[in-house]
């Protein structure tokens, strides 16, 4: 028996690749006869560097960037050889040829301007910048000879149109005096009168991955959909869209880009930085779900394997959209394969995906279980959980 452990992480309690060791750990008690191949799975958030560079036998390096609230804060890119990267993905990206030996940066905007990084009472966007952000792309650049980048956009913290990251990419804001406005954070767009520099010249292709649709303005975009969960109160939502918009058309007028950009499928992504980088920076938006799979060579590992177990932190109707664990079961139930989905919960407020013949849901966490003893627990419940399934 083969079996595939394609876990996503467990938010605030097992990384992927900490879900996929517990739960393959728990299978060696139960069936040791049973051949394990462990796929850690990433969205655009926390561990999309790190599980896309060890898949494809990159490496990983550390610096000390900006973070969210200026604060200094130690965080990770990956250096992937262009030549180990799957012929599918590479097609995903749309990059020019390279050298099999160029490297090609994975950058993660979670690590340098993550909500993760901040207490609760800490988080609030017009105070937050992707400032690291841009600190990293450009170290990927100018430091670590990176042909191209690759930035996943998932667990932002801020809202700020991707102006933070921009500056570091060599913009400059200032106000009516000239006087430099740094960082430029929400806060401070009112004394906001003039968009100057230019990117520096050595920044390579730049590629977003991104799975959300949503424009950079309006009732579906970045400060309505996003803000609240990143602290901003609803009585804001309004004052920060207009705000947004108006930094916006500043960024089209300097670039030359029309302003319908800021219309595009996806502009709003992690508070509006897929907008900037587009609008300054010349990035493209790849679809993430679809980038990841093709770059973990998803299918194949899927049509080799008996089995499928996967997994996340919550889970129900609304996860079977075509990303993580739910790309996972759509295409494992496609190729008739049974799969087993083991969750920290699900959500009261939505129904349960449809189970059937080979799709079967587990929830890991007892009945009654306080949130912070479950999140402490989530290792031993996955395991303990695993054990009793396949005993």
């Amino acid at each position: 028996m083969r079996v595939l452990l394609a876990f996503d992480k467990f938010k605030g309690s097992l990384t992927a690749p900490q879900a996929c060791a517990a739960a393959a750990a728990a299978l060696r008690e139960t069936q040791p006869g049973w051949a394990h191949d462990l796929c850690p799975l990433a969205d655009g958030g926390d561990g999309f560097a790190e599980i896309l560079t060890m898949a494809e036998r990159g490496r990983l390096v550390h610096e000390n960037v900006s973070g969210p609230r200026g604060e200094t804060v130690r965080a990770h890119l990956g250096l992937v050889p262009a030549g180990n990267i799957p012929a599918a993905a590479r097609a995903q990206l749309g990059l020019p040829p390279l050298p099999d030996d160029a490297p090609v940066a994975l950058v993660e905007l979670a690590q340098a301007s993550g909500l993760a990084l901040l207490a609760p009472e800490r988080r609030d966007p017009w105070h937050t910048t992707t400032l690291g952000t841009g600190e990293l792309i450009r170290l990927a650049a100018e430091k670590y000879g990176a042909r191209a980048v690759v930035l996943g956009v998932g667990g932002s913290a801020t809202s700020d149109v991707g102006l933070g990251a921009l500056a570091a990419l060599g913009l400059e804001f200032s106000d009516v005096s000239g006087g430099k406005i740094f960082p430029p954070t929400p806060a401070r767009w009112d004394a906001l009168a003039r968009v100057g520099g230019r990117i520096f010249p050595g920044l390579p292709p730049l590629r977003v991955a991104c799975d959300v649709d949503n424009p950079l303005l309006g009732p579906r975009g970045a400060a309505a959909v996003f803000g609240p969960q990143k602290g901003l109160r609803a009585e804001d939502v309004r004052r920060l869209d207009h705000a947004a918009a108006r930094v916006a058309l500043m960024l089209c007028a300097h670039s030359g880009r029309p302003d319908t950009l800021m219309d595009a499928p996806g502009a709003g992504a992690a508070g509006g930085i897929a907008f900037g980088l587009m609008a300054s920076a010349g990035a493209r938006l790849v679809p993430g779900s679809a980038l990841v799979a093709a770059w973990l060579d998803l299918d194949a590992r899927l049509a080799a394997a008996d089995l499928v177990i996967t997994g996340e932190g919550r889970f129900d109707a609304s996860s079977l959209d075509g990303k993580g664990p739910g790309a996972v079961v759509a295409r494992a139930r496609a190729l008739g394969k049974p799969v087993h989905v083991f969750s920290g919960a699900a959500d009261p407020s939505g129904a349960p995906p449809p189970e059937g013949r080979d799709l079967r849901l587990h929830v890991i966490t007892p009945p009654g279980t306080p949130e912070p003893d479950a999140l402490r627990a989530a290792a031993a419940n996955l395991a303990r959980t695993v054990r009793a399934v396949f005993a």
